[in-house]
């Protein structure tokens, strides 16, 4: 019987489209990436690796370029750069202020943020007295920081994002010399063609530079205490108008060199596409083990996903841990903890807030039950603490308990 003899690298009869594989996978998760790399230091030099989704980062951002020609390339509306880059596309839930009478039916992208950033911090809040428990509402108090002269802080690298940026490159200039020496020149040419597109790409777009487009509030403005109203839960916000400004209205921005047409972003988005249709036209010329090592450099830059979630909180200050969390066994215990909590410190009677409006936006239900509900809400906020008598929040019926919103917090806090 005549030896099993079969050389891979020279087989006609087994072809792996890997081409399919790096324009078709991947797209979102190198855009995500891309969508970071200003916000680390020195991260624009670690992009010389070859990535996956070429096609689709070069139709997200080649919109930015302002040109016939560009426009003619890559189709659609002209995208600001702070959006294209993921920057400003989220937005904020309503905002109500309860000493300026303003309302915002939708807030901006850091008030998007500081919402996310409270996700995490509900399993930790503190639970609210509760006789009943209809639907778990989280609270939280939010301590805005006075904001003398914000600026961005661009996060530094760490070195262990360091070692995750560099081991793509690895692999890359690995794989592409492990084509050369099986003489696989396709898969050599095409993996240096995407360490170069992604290198050039990600240099341009890490040149950019972040900033604040900021929103001063009117002179005489009183203090911007108010409330974010989540579907499920409220964020409430003290401080001065101009430190909530911040969360309420400001949103960031991104000038990238060549403003206004960015002609470089154009070339780059350019060099994509023609790195994808020459991959797509080449690849398939290869040998097995060129078209493996190709396969095998575009996975390794795959895994290579990063985003900051603090830069929010590191923009305007804001410490994480100075932001308390609880826990309303219902919306009417929420609203009326929300109402002590505005109202708390303020010298009676009241002038400049009405808490029958911020009970309103919890509870608009207009039946006696809810209406006699409110007034006595009302009625136990203005009254002096020597005065008031305890009241259970939850309790829509006006019977009296041994504890009160104010008292939680004040318990919560010397915790």
């Amino acid at each position: 019987m005549p030896p099993f003899h079969w050389s891979i690298s020279n087989s006609q009869s087994f072809r792996l489209d890997a081409s399919g594989v790096a324009g078709f996978f991947g797209g979102k998760e190198a855009i995500t990436a891309m969508n970071t790399v200003h916000l680390y230091r020195g991260r624009r030099w670690l992009g010389w690796y070859n990535s996956p989704g070429s096609y689709t980062v070069a139709k997200e951002f080649g919109k930015i370029s302002k040109s016939r020609l560009w426009d003619g390339l890559f189709p659609g509306s002209n995208r600001d750069p702070a959006v294209a880059f993921g920057l400003n596309v989220k937005t904020g839930p309503k905002y109500v202020a309860s000493r300026s009478g303003t309302v915002m039916q939708q807030t901006g992208h850091f008030a998007h943020l500081l919402t996310q950033e409270t996700d995490d911090l509900v399993l930790n809040s503190n639970s609210l007295p509760a006789t009943r428990t209809t639907m778990i509402s989280p609270i939280f108090i939010v301590a805005v920081p006075d904001i003398v002269d914000a600026e961005l802080h661009v996060q530094t690298m760490s070195t262990h994002h360091i070692v995750f940026a560099i081991f793509p490159i690895l692999v890359s200039f690995s794989t592409c010399i492990i084509s050369a020496l099986v003489t696989d020149w396709y898969c050599f040419a095409m993996i240096l063609l995407g360490i170069i597109a992604g290198g050039v790409t990600c240099f341009v777009i890490g040149s950019g530079v972040i900033g604040i487009v900021k929103v001063d509030p009117a002179k005489g403005a009183p203090p911007g205490d108010g409330i974010l109203l989540m579907q499920n839960g409220v964020v409430i916000l003290k401080g001065k108008e101009k430190d909530v400004n911040a969360i309420t209205k400001w949103k960031f921005s991104l000038k990238l060199k060549g403003e206004p047409k960015y002609t470089a972003i154009g070339l780059c988005s350019l060099l994509l596409e023609v790195q994808f249709l020459l991959q797509l036209l080449l690849i398939p010329q290869g040998s097995l083990i060129g078209q493996i090592m190709f396969l095998t450099s575009v996975i390794a830059s795959w895994a290579r996903k990063d985003y900051n979630g603090k830069l929010f909180c590191n923009t305007i200050g804001l410490d994480r841990k100075a932001i308390l969390g609880f826990k309303a066994s219902t919306r009417a215990s929420m609203a009326a903890f929300t109402c002590f909590v505005l109202c708390e410190d303020l010298p009676r009677p009241l002038e400049d807030i009405k808490p029958m409006k911020i009970l309103m936006e919890f509870v608009p239900n207009d039946t006696p039950v809810w209406q006699k509900w409110r007034e006595q809400v009302v009625a136990q906020v203005e009254r002096d603490d020597d005065e008031m008598s305890g009241f259970h929040p939850e309790d829509a019926h006006m019977v009296h308990r041994d504890s009160r919103p104010s008292t939680s917090l004040k318990n919560a806090k010397k915790s």
